[in-house]
């Protein structure tokens, strides 16, 4: 089967950032992958990067259709509420993925942060399974282990114990997202808005959870800028948050009761680590993962209380301004699209011929 696919790296630098280290990986990468970089950055460092990255890449800036800006399928007025202290925004990662997407030159679309790295195999893997998905969601992992890549570690196995991880990097058909225009670029939560406006339009998800991809961990600076906005996302999961919103309480009331506290301790560590060996995790995943895991449920009982109050200043804060809305429902998605007609979920199979989408 002859493989072909559009890789989409929106990109968005405040200063020149590891571009000789990300122009040696997009030179690697396969050549029947088209490349596209769509770099929201400032001016002077957009023509820095257009002139260091490798020639194949086609080097554009985010300019959003503009039927599909604001995707009026997933925006309403509260997701767009300012105040006096604040302006709205719109999530340029989203901007740099949708203008990706409309001048994808195949189907077949690979999405990725800046910081993810793929080997051959893996996407091989990945646009092979969409001859049979949608949409597939891979899983990230650190290809290194300072302290605070550790520490985050254990977010990524507890998603795993209760069902998939969010990865930074999503495949998908590019013609899912015609009858919808794209997805809501209000959202911050922005891989679960399109995660969902894809089951909203009725396409299928192959969740790969043993298809390992790796990520290059965060300064320590970026991760300590994260991590109320990582809680905020919890917003869109309303059932996750009041679970997080406890923590706190929880840990107050056990206080004066050691054992408590350390039964608590200890489920944390074995849920964590039931998410650290399913579908292979223990590949990537080294067995101190899971002891990390009670620090980071302390913090994310801590963090959440903020994104409550970061939620009553109007959103959480996002390039100058903010967002209020994490993510949209499903229920809220589909009604918003149930006067359009079904994604057709057919596409091009490697071999040009027709295949559908089951």
């Amino acid at each position: 089967m002859e493989l072909s696919a559009e890789y989409v790296l929106p990109l968005k630098w405040a200063d020149s950032g590891p571009i000789d280290e990300l122009t040696v990986y997009l030179q690697s990468l396969p050549d029947w992958l088209d490349i596209t970089v769509v770099d929201g950055s400032d001016q002077g460092l957009f023509e820095e990067h257009r002139r260091r990255l490798p020639q194949r890449v086609r080097h554009l800036r985010p300019s959003a259709p503009e039927s599909s800006r604001g995707r009026g399928t997933a925006t309403s007025t509260s997701t767009s509420t300012s105040t006096s202290t604040s302006t709205s925004t719109s999530n340029g990662k989203t901007l740099g993925a949708l203008t990706g997407i409309a001048e994808a030159r195949h189907e077949r679309i690979v999405i990725a942060d800046d910081d993810v790295r793929y080997g051959p195999r893996e996407l091989e893997r990945i646009v092979t399974l969409l001859d049979h998905a949608d949409l597939v969601r891979p899983q990230n992992y650190f290809t290194a282990l300072p302290w605070h890549a550790r520490w985050d570690t254990p977010r990524t196995l507890l998603n795993r114990a209760f069902g998939s991880d969010y990865p930074g990097t999503l495949a998908l058909r590019g013609s899912v997202l015609t009858v919808s225009n794209g997805y809501s670029t209000d959202a911050l939560f922005e891989n679960l808005e399109l995660i969902r406006t894809v089951q909203a339009l009725g396409g299928r998800e192959i969740r790969a959870d043993n298809l390992f991809v790796a990520r290059v961990p965060p300064s320590t600076r970026h991760f300590l800028g994260q991590r109320i906005r990582q809680a905020y996302d919890s917003f869109a999961q309303p059932g996750r948050l009041a679970v997080e919103l406890s923590i706190l309480p929880l840990i107050l009331a056990a206080a004066r009761k050691p054992g408590w506290l350390l039964s608590g301790t200890l489920a944390v560590v074995v849920m964590a680590e039931t998410g650290r060996r399913r579908n292979d995790g223990g590949a990537v995943f080294p067995p101190s993962s899971a002891l990390w895991a009670p620090l980071w449920v302390l913090e994310r009982g801590i963090c959440s209380w903020a994104a409550v109050a970061n939620r009553c200043r109007g959103g959480a804060r996002y390039s100058g301004g903010r967002l209020k809305l994490a993510a949209h429902s499903v229920s809220w998605l589909r009604k918003h699209l149930q006067h359009q007609p079904r994604a057709e979920r057919t596409g091009r199979c490697g071999n040009g011929t027709r295949c559908p989408m089951q």
